[in-house]
């Protein structure tokens, strides 16, 4: 029950609240009415004393009854206000209004009255009669008489119009105007705006909003608005439906009256002359609302049909037209008109936006402008480069189609020509070319650089791997399941299209060679394809027309069907003929010979008559009939050779009955004969000529934007940044590098420094030579490379200026970050480096980094570290950087007290140059190649200017403890990069005036460092004969270095050997270091080590290979060979050589396979002498290897030595027994060592002999020989069944014999007789007893060996005949 009552009391309350506001609405119109007629009822002052006239009769009486009708049913409405027909209470206001004998205060006030009503929103959409109403207003405030006004009410009557025609507009129920209402409204307040130019400035700034407002109401619609079938044809007609609401016809109309706007002229005398001239307010102020309905309407303008073809063909025409000849006003709004069409419609007018560039932007920009207009087509292009996407779709719509110009390299080149500083302080239009130009790089950088970007990055560069017709295009839709395709396809695109800009180049020179290159580019097909030709010849710019008309005018087969592809290139729909045949004649220069003529025209006649919009021609020949006239009228008009011209009626009495017997239209005839009486026909090749878009031209462009693929819209791809920017990038380097001289500019500088970054984040993707361009033209800037500066004046230049600290922070930073990228730009890059050095600028901290930083440590790179951040989040090193360089920054050092040098050291630290070389192990191979060739040779002083020699051993040491660096940052991948640094080590020492003094002896240094590091790293495998060739090329290269450097070599040797034996696997690198060890360790002060490491190395028999056992025989004799040697050193090694013998008996046992045998990288030399070194690895040969030794130690001057060598001989022979077993080897072992040693002992005593006060020395060999038989009997007998079973043991017993003869017969001159023939006897018959008692020496043999030793004896020694051959000769039958 008490929700009922709730109910109905607030039934009720609505109920009142309703009436009250209808009852206001009847006061309101009963105030509005009786204010009207009190106005109307005044008279005119004039008036006032004649009283006989009537109030009611100043005006038409129908007006005061219809007010007063209204004013009676107010307060009495049959139902609410919202249901009552508008008409009731608006008719009797629109009727006052309409009146002519209204005045304008009573008008004014009407007016007011109507606004007040529309902005109460007394009836909408729903009521009855709405529709009839609003429009019946629209046409009664739209025809209001200003008959009784006078100037200073007629200002406020219109602005009061104004007001009015807004709120209709605004009003619920203006959906219900028609479109010929909506036209009207803007027509009439497009009236006010005209009328308003001559009266006050507040009408017409009132006057411009309106319009504006209007158009914003109107066009933001557009996108609500259905699209009719009519709008699909070309008809101008709607079907008129029912449909009550104004739409895309109005829209249609009234874009079409603002394009119009453009148009307008004003006509100016001067001097006598008038000619037409742009208004250029109406112009500003046409573009300033089309703008608003372009930026409400948005897209949607591309769904309707006529609304796009209008904005294609009248807008943008008026826009070229005017934009290359405005003011810099009009040229500004101009280009945000473009500017907005492309941002919504630029899939429908690719040509437009060409020809919008071609013809206004870059000619405006040309250097005949004036420069408030260079400024605004600069600003221009760097508006649309400020879109996201302009940059990379203009680049793949038109620089990657043949058949268009190079828009975006045009622009790029544009703004560096504009950017490039010519002297002098940077004007205005420079720095903001330059800042377009920094628009470019930040934005390809940013796209190509992204992190998360999956699109591969090559390859680079592009190739054209098969004929593919460059003149057809596909849609990134055929492509849109595989991008990579799509992108392969336009980078084609562009190579096809650099291969005709050449080709065009040869054609200029001559045409054959031209189209053959062509063919080599596979731009032609085989057989070849006229439309390829055809296609070229239209196409390509700057061709020679002269030879193009010459090959299409010629008579063969396939060049007619050229000529036919030609023509067929061109579209005439909506041509006329004069026009078509101009713009046919534009393309190539008309033959001379008749012939030619006649096929030429023959194609174009046969493409016009196809092509006709009307049934004027019927036929082709009657086209070329007429064609061939207006050639000949062409040349009577306008050759000053002709005197007597040919006149209209003369043209058109020639060309009578030519169309199929009967007459053209005179209209027509007299309509080409105007044209090309005013305006020739040009028919000569004019270079240089100014190529303007005339109407012929823009027909051609609508013809051909019907065809042509629509304006692609795409996305960034890494390797299309790359290509675009490739395109522009030589101009931009040394616009950069230009302008980062000149300005003085703080912040200039920083854009330039951003700008240098962004071009090297670009560069890394296959643009090294970019980024080698852009560090060289920045180490300029550092003052480091000034060849005339002296040391002193290059550290003041440094120190006092902000732009060399900026310049060196980039590069080493561009160093650390882009280093991958980096290839020839190293040579700059380390001649700086070497710089910092002589100034003492370096830290040492870049030396300790350089020797602490072997690659398997974790390593600090400048990607991981939070100082740089990720390469590929450069922003970060540039904010960092900007930062750090930053004035506040300097004058916060200077507050700290911070002296030169301290800052400038603190630049240096900000380098990170040692991080350069111990994280180079990320280089790609040609890079690291180029960084190492650049140290080696400024190491050898190439492009180094030293004075003093202090300063080159440093700087040379310096060198080569970066190359030790980056040795051991790669041992990786050593084998692959070391054997070119090795080459340039030998191309250093074929240098003219090359000194190897320091070079070699800091390279040996370093090399010697780098493999204890490499050694330390276990890494050696594939790097160890190429470090020891390169060592081996030092010491070589300068012999004294050993001496030089001897205690650091031996100390290096002697850690190899004692702490690294079991990693040394080549023969090159044991020879190497056991040389090293000889070489180095025979002075007095090296000896001890040297030879303790040659000992720990021998006793440790599990070192001692195949590989380095001939070595170290080597290394023994060297040392045990020393003048001033230890004779106990000597006797240890001696022993230690004798029992090595044991290991190779071990090795001949087992088989042995050494572990130095493994693969491994070796020069060619090593290669080659590979079956050598097999053959010198066999035990026996080794064995053979060791008894040469023992036997030169077996000469040494001291008896000792000699003594114990013939000793270990002797030992070692009997140790090698297993080797030895067979016959072969022992005699071979004998004549080889043995009997060459007695025969060498022998000779050197009587060589002692035969010299003065030479007894000691004498006698002491003699001693030795004796030792020497003794061992040789010893050995002999030991061996004597392998010896006795050989072949030639006759020979070699002989030779035994011989030995025993002449050691026998020894004599000592003058010293007295040998003590040697004592031993002789009782060797002899030590040896003879055994050789009987073994029946070597039988009685009873069918040799003669029996008797042949008999007569041996008795001659060596006649009294053991008898005690050893008893039994005498032989007695043979």
């Amino acid at each position: 029950m008490a929700d009922n009552n709730n109910e109905e009391e607030e039934d009720e309350n609505n109920k009142i609240k309703s009436n009250r506001k209808e009852l206001g609405l009847s006061c309101m119109l009963n105030t509005e009415v009786g204010a009207l007629l009190a106005v109307i009822r005044r008279l005119p002052e004039s008036n006032y004393h004649h009283h006989h006239h009537h109030p009611d009769d100043a005006c038409d009486p129908t007006i005061i009854q219809s007010l007063k009708s209204l004013r009676a049913l107010l307060f009495n409405p049959n139902q609410p206000w919202r249901s009552v027909d508008p008409s009731l209470y608006l008719s009797p206001f629109l009727d006052v209004i309409q009146s002519d004998d209204i005045p304008s205060v009573a008008t004014a006030v009407t007016l007011q009255s109507i606004l007040k009503i529309l902005r109460l929103g007394i009836f909408d959409t729903k009521t009855p009669g709405a529709k009839d109403v609003i429009n019946s207003a629209v046409t009664a405030i739209t025809g209001c008489r200003l008959e009784k006004t006078n100037p200073i009410t007629e200002d406020a009557v219109m602005m009061r119009i104004l007001q009015v025609l807004t709120a209709i507009m605004r009003h619920e129920a203006s959906i219900l105007l028609t479109d010929n209402s909506v036209c009207t409204v803007v027509n009439t307040c497009f009236q006010v705006v005209q009328q308003s130019a001559g009266r006050g400035d507040l009408l017409q700034r009132n006057a411009r909003h309106t319009m504006h407002e209007l158009i914003q109401m109107i066009y933001s619609r557009l996108p609500d608005i259905e699209v009719k079938d009519w709008e699909n044809s070309e008809s101008d007609t709607e079907d008129n439906n029912l449909d009550s609401r104004y739409g895309i016809r109005s829209a249609v109309d009234i874009f079409h009256f603002l394009c119009s706007l453009l148009n307008v002229v004003d006509i100016m005398e001067t001097d006598g002359l008038t000619f037409q001239i742009a208004d250029e307010n109406t112009q500003v102020f046409a573009l300033y609302l089309i703008n608003s309905a372009i930026e409400l309407s948005g897209d949607s303008i591309g769904k309707h049909p006529k609304l796009l073809r209008m904005i294609q063909d009248d807008l943008f025409h008026h826009l070229i037209h005017y934009g290359a000849s405005s003011s810099p006003l009009v040229l500004s709004m101009i280009s945000s008109t473009v500017l907005n069409i492309y941002h919504f419609l630029r899939g429908s007018i690719r040509l437009q936006l060409e020809s919008f560039f071609s013809f206004v932007l870059f000619r405006v920009a040309g250097p005949t402008s004036p420069l408030q207009l260079q400024e605004v087509a600069v600003e221009g292009v760097i508006s649309f480069c400020r879109q996201p996407s302009f940059i990379i779709e203009v680049y793949v719509n038109y620089d990657c189609d043949p058949t268009f110009r190079n828009v975006f390299e045009e622009m790029g080149k544009l703004l560096c020509k504009y950017a490039f500083p010519t002297g002098g302080l940077l004007t205005s239009i420079q720095v903001q070319a330059f800042e377009g130009l920094s628009v470019i790089f930040h934005y390809i950088a940013d796209n190509i650089d992204k992190e998360d970007d999956p699109s591969p990055s090559g390859p680079y560069p592009v190739e054209i791997s098969g004929y593919r017709p460059f003149w057809e295009e596909k849609t990134k839709k055929d492509n849109d399941a595989n991008n990579d395709n799509w992108v392969d396809y336009v980078r084609v695109r562009k190579v096809q299209k650099r291969k005709i800009l050449i080709a065009g180049s040869h054609f200029n020179r001559d045409d054959k060679k031209g189209l053959e290159y062509l063919k080599y580019s596979q731009l032609i097909s085989d057989p070849p394809d006229p439309k390829a030709y055809a296609v070229f010849f239209r196409y390509t710019p700057k061709l020679d027309k002269t030879m193009i008309g010459d090959y299409l005018g010629d008579p063969e087969e396939f060049h007619m069907r050229v000529l036919k592809e030609f023509a067929d290139t061109f579209e005439f729909s909506g041509m006329v003929l004069d026009t078509g045949l101009r713009t046919y004649l534009e393309t190539f220069r008309l033959p001379g010979e008749s012939q030619k003529i006649q096929r030429i025209l023959e194609a174009f006649s046969e493409r016009f008559y196809d092509q006709q919009s009307s049934e004027i021609f019927v036929s082709k020949d009657s086209v070329m009939i007429l064609c061939y006239s207006i050639i000949m009228l062409n040349t009577d008009q306008h050759n000053p050779q002709v005197k007597k011209k040919m006149t209209e009626e003369d043209f058109i009495r020639n060309n009578r009955s030519i169309n199929g017997g009967s007459d053209l239209p005179r209209e027509y005839l007299s309509e080409l004969f105007h044209s090309i009486s005013g305006n020739a026909i040009s028919l000569s090749d004019q270079p240089g000529r100014i190529i303007e878009m005339s109407p012929n031209r823009w027909i051609q462009l609508i013809n051909r934007a019907k065809i042509i693929q629509p304006f692609i819209m795409c996305d960034f791809d890494r390797r299309l940044g790359r290509d675009m920017f490739a395109c522009i990038a030589g101009p931009a380097v040394a616009t950069v590098a230009a302008v980062f001289e000149q300005s003085d500019d703080e912040d200039m500088l920083h854009e330039c420094i951003e700008a240098l970054f962004s071009i090297a984040r670009i560069a890394q993707y296959g643009l090294e030579d970019i980024l080698d361009e852009l560090l060289c033209s920045f180490c300029k800037f550092t003052t480091l490379l000034n060849p005339y500066a002296s040391a002193d004046e290059t550290l003041y230049a440094f120190s006092h200026d902000m732009k060399p600290k900026m310049a060196i922070l980039a590069v080493f930073t561009i160093a650390n970050t882009f280093k991958d990228s980096i290839r020839g730009g190293w040579r700059t890059i380390i001649e700086c480096l070497l710089k910092l050095k002589r100034l003492k600028l370096l830290p040492q901290s870049i030396i300790v980094e350089t020797e602490n930083s072997p690659s398997d440590t974790p390593v600090e790179k400048p990607s991981q570290d939070p100082k740089f951040g990720n390469k590929r989040h450069s922003s970060g090193i540039m904010a960092r950087f900007l930062n750090f360089m930053s004035m506040e920054s300097v004058e916060e050092a200077l507050n700290l007290g911070m002296g030169e040098f301290e800052q400038n050291m603190t630049v240096i630290q900000q380098c990170r140059i040692g991080s350069i070389f111990t994280t180079s192990s990320t280089l790609p191979e040609d890079s690291l190649l180029n960084l190492g060739r650049c140290i080696i040779f400024a190491a050898a002083g190439k492009g180094q200017k030293f004075s003093t020699p202090v300063e080159e051993e440093e700087t040379v040491g310096f060198c080569w403890e970066l190359i030790g660096s980056i040795a051991v940052a790669n041992t990786h991948r050593f084998s692959s990069f070391w054997p070119y640094y090795n080459d340039y080590l030998l191309e250093v020492a074929q240098f003219p005036l090359f000194s190897p003094i320091p070079f070699a002896e800091k390279a040996i240094v370093s090399l010697m460092k780098t493999c204890l590091k490499i050694l330390a790293l276990d890494k050696m495998e594939g790097a160890e004969e190429l470090i020891f060739k390169s060592i081996n090329l030092m010491w070589r290269m300068e012999k004294e270095i050993l001496e030089t450097c001897c205690e650091f070599l031996l100390q290096s040797a002697s850690t190899i050997v004692t702490e690294h034996p079991q990693k040394l696997q080549t023969q090159l690198g044991w020879m190497s270091v056991l040389h090293l060890l000889s070489a180095t360790g025979r002075h007095p002060e090296t000896y001890d080590q040297g030879v303790e490491a040659l000992i720990t190395l021998m006793s440790d028999k599990t070192h001692i290979t195949k590989t380095n056992y001939s070595h170290c025989i080597d290394c023994a004799f060297a040392f045990v060979a020393l003048r001033n040697s230890r004779v106990e050193k000597n006797i240890k090694i001696m022993d230690l050589l004798a029992e090595s013998a044991s290991l190779l008996v071990e090795w001949y046992r087992t088989g042995y396979s050494d572990p130095g045998s493994c693969s491994s990288v070796a020069s060619n030399a090593s290669l080659s002498s590979s079956v050598e070194d097999t053959r010198n690895q066999n035990p026996i040969s080794l064995f053979q290897r060791l008894g040469e030794s023992l036997k030169k130690t077996s000469l040494a001057r001291r008896e000792e030595v000699r003594n114990h060598a013939v000793i270990s001989l002797q030992r070692s022979f009997l140790l090698a027994e297993e080797l030895l077993f067979t016959p072969t080897n022992c005699i071979n072992s004998f004549y080889n060592i043995i009997f060459a040693m007695v025969d060498d002992l022998h000779e050197k005593m009587l060589q002692y002999s035969r010299r003065e006060n030479a007894e000691r020395e004498t006698r002491s060999m003699e001693g030795t020989l004796k030792v020497s038989m003794e061992v040789l009997t010893e050995v002999y007998l030991h061996f004597l069944r392998p010896i006795s079973e050989s072949p030639n043991f006759r020979t070699f017993w002989l030779g035994l014999l011989r030995r025993m003869d002449t050691c026998m017969k020894a004599e000592l001159g003058v010293y007295g007789d040998s003590n040697v023939p004592e031993i002789v006897p009782n060797l002899l018959r030590r040896i003879v007893t055994s050789m009987k008692e073994k029946g070597i020496l039988s009685h009873a043999g069918e040799d003669d060996l029996w008797d042949t030793t008999f007569y041996q004896i008795q001659w060596i020694a006649p009294a053991l005949t008898d005690e050893l051959f008893s039994e005498g000769l032989k007695t043979f039958l």
